[in-house]
Formats: C-alpha cells, sequence, structure tokens
C-alpha cells in the first residue's frame, strides 16, 4: 500500500522510517523537503541517499489534493477550490494584508451542524478530510503563490475556519497542526494559528491538552434559546459548559483571551439588550469579540445588520471595557466571504448525523 507522505507529521514520518529500517534523523530531512520547500519529487531530494530516495519513490508518494480553480477577487482575496474525490471539493481563501497573509483552510468536505445563518452547512456533510487534504491546502497555495523558502513568508497566518467543523476531525486536524507548528516544515508560531469552532467540548479540552493553539468560538448568540436556533450545537453543549470549557482551554493557550465571533443578525441578534446580555455570559471569560456582517445568501431568511446598529454594538462592548473588532468583508464578489464557502458536496449528513456521538443533536 503506497503512503501518502503528506498524512505524516514528525512522529508518523519516524514511524515510517522505522519500517523501512532507516534512521530517526530521515524524518526530520522528508520535513523539510515536503513542508519547507514544497518538493514533491523524490529525486530533487539531494541529501538524501539515492538508494533511499527509490526506495520511497516504490512505497510512498506526495498527494496533495488536486486545485480546481484560482479566483481572484478585487480586493486581492483569492478563492482556491480543491478537488478531495468522490464528487467533493472544498475552498480555501488567502487574504493578503500589509502585515500578514491568512490562509483560511477548510477541514471537512461539507458541515454537518447546520447553523442557521451559514452557507457550507446548507450543503450538507460528506466526510471528514485527511491530513494531506488539510496540509495539503496551505501546501499547495504556497506553490502557487510561488513561495521562496529562503525569502519572507506569504502565508504568516492559518485559520481553521474554511468549510466544515475542525474539531469534528479532531484526530486529522490536530497532526495537520503540528505540521504547520513544526520548525521542520512550515514554523508558524502558535499565537499566528487559529482554530474556530462552533464549540464541540469534549473536542476542546482534547485540544487544549493535545495542541493548543489561539481559539475563536463561533458565539452568535447570548442565551441558549437563540443560540439553539442559530447553532443547532448548542443543544447539545449548551453556553454555561461552553463558557466554562473556553476558561479552562485558557490554562493552556498561546493567547489570554478567547476571540468570541458573532455575526450580525438585523432584528435577531443585534439589539443593545444582546450586546448587555453577552456581557453577562462573558464577564468570567477573557475574550475580544470580532463582529461579522452577515454575508447574504440564497432562502437564507436573514439580513444584515445596518451598520449603524453594528457601530452601536460594538460601541457598548467597548464601553465595558472588552476588545471589539468588525470584520472587514473581504472576497464577496467571489464567494469568499465569512459563510459563503459553498464548495461542492454530496451530502451524506443524515446517515453522520446518526453515527456520531458528538453531532448527534436528537440526543
Amino acid at each position: 500500500m503506497t503512503v501518502n507522505l503528506l498524512d505524516l507529521d514528525a512522529t508518523g514520518l519516524t514511524e515510517f522510517f522505522a519500517q523501512l529500517g532507516e534512521k530517526p534523523f530521515r524524518a526530520k530531512q522528508l520535513l523539510r523537503w515536503l513542508h519547507h520547500f514544497g518538493e514533491a519529487d523524490f529525486s530533487r531530494m539531494t541529501d538524501v541517499a539515492k538508494t533511499l530516495r527509490e526506495k520511497l519513490a516504490a512505497v510512498s508518494c506526495v498527494t496533495p489534493p488536486t486545485l480546481i480553480s484560482d479566483r481572484l477577487s478585487e480586493d486581492g482575496t483569492r478563492k482556491f477550490l480543491f478537488d478531495v474525490g468522490r464528487g467533493n471539493a472544498v475552498e480555501t481563501v488567502f487574504i493578503p494584508e500589509d502585515q500578514r497573509g491568512t490562509l483560511c483552510i477548510s477541514t471537512q468536505a461539507g458541515c454537518a451542524l447546520d447553523c442557521a445563518f451559514c452557507s457550507t452547512g446548507k450543503q450538507g456533510f460528506n466526510r471528514n478530510l485527511t491530513v494531506a487534504e488539510i496540509i495539503g491546502q496551505l501546501w499547495q497555495v504556497n506553490k502557487t503563490l510561488d513561495f521562496d523558502p529562503k525569502g519572507e513568508r506569504i502565508i504568516s497566518n492559518v485559520v481553521l475556519m474554511g468549510m466544515g467543523e475542525p474539531l469534528a476531525n479532531l484526530d486529522n486536524v490536530v497532526v495537520a497542526l503540528r505540521l504547520m507548528l513544526d520548525d521542520n516544515a512550515y514554523g508558524l508560531s502558535r499565537r499566528r494559528v487559529t482554530l474556530s469552532t462552533s464549540g464541540i467540548v469534549p473536542a476542546m479540552d482534547r485540544l487544549r491538552e493535545q495542541c493548543p493553539v489561539a481559539l475563536a468560538v463561533s458565539l452568535h448568540a447570548s442565551n441558549d434559546a437563540l443560540r439553539d436556533r442559530l447553532v443547532p450545537i448548542n443543544r447539545k453543549y449548551p453556553l454555561e459548559e461552553l463558557m466554562a470549557a473556553c476558561r479552562r482551554y485558557l490554562t493552556a493557550a498561546p493567547r489570554d483571551f478567547v476571540t468570541f465571533e458573532y455575526v450580525m443578525l438585523d432584528g435577531v441578534n443585534d439589539r443593545d439588550a444582546d450586546a448587555r446580555e453577552l456581557l453577562r455570559l462573558t464577564r468570567d471569560v477573557p475574550c475580544k469579540f470580532n463582529l461579522i456582517p452577515f454575508n447574504p445568501f440564497p432562502k437564507s431568511g436573514f439580513r444584515s445588520s445596518k451598520p449603524e446598529r453594528v457601530r452601536r454594538f460594538a460601541e457598548i462592548l467597548i464601553a465595558a471595557g472588552i476588545v471589539t473588532t468588525t470584520r472587514k468583508t473581504r472576497g464577496d464578489d467571489i464567494d469568499a466571504a465569512c459563510g459563503q464557502l459553498a464548495g461542492q458536496i454530496l451530502d451524506r449528513s443524515r446517515r453522520i448525523l446518526k453515527s456520531s456521538p458528538i453531532l448527534d443533536l436528537t440526543q
């Protein structure tokens, strides 16, 4: 069976080479060639013995997801569509800014959580992405952007905020995170890698123990009744449990705050009373708020809050001493903005929901 080396972090590569009768230092060599230099051709790995290169070519491969399309927005945002097989495609977004370049990565083909305001969730869910398909997005975009490993890093930040719920694919996500953080691979700081979750509490605790990175929580409501409707996973892990999990996470997190993401929905969650209720909810959780203008899509049933209402909402939070930002909409002309990623998904949601103890919302 051929092994895709993009599926393996340092530990996995060390075990792989042990099975081949090779020394552990080969793992470090391969990590640098695969991820630091983005090399897929074993014959070009010049400091690897020729006999080992031939052996690698016989038993392994370097297979990232196939790039289908690359669309450029007027504001410089780029959206990549990747084929992940079996009729599924996922989207990845690169957002260039003056001081950084952020890559938004997908972790699942679709999403089973079905948040009411998210177009990705409306497509349903097919499957978890493999490690190679997750890290392969970073690998492929680096090559597409003509990354020079000896020059300045083009992608300085990674956010797991694309298609899917990262913590519903925790095992593969953790391996991908370790590759992002490994100095022999991408060498990113834990503070520059952010995972966004809708609030799967047991998986938040496991992430804290296994590979803590910066944490963003998709909150979107200030009470359980509303959040049950907007973010259905709340029925399984309500706000009191979620806030407690956030406090636990901060004991190991690289940042001393949690970012709460809050999509602004006209007449739904954007009243002054909602802002004050948020302050009460989060009073024991060191946090900042990122207010997100809603990006409409057909038949969503929601409207974006008016700019004046967003400003007033932010003022209430700021007046209470909470750092609050309003996300600038980027790439909406190519459907690359928050909540707009859709890809191409063959929906298997009903079967997955019934078989997953984490995601079964009927329990």
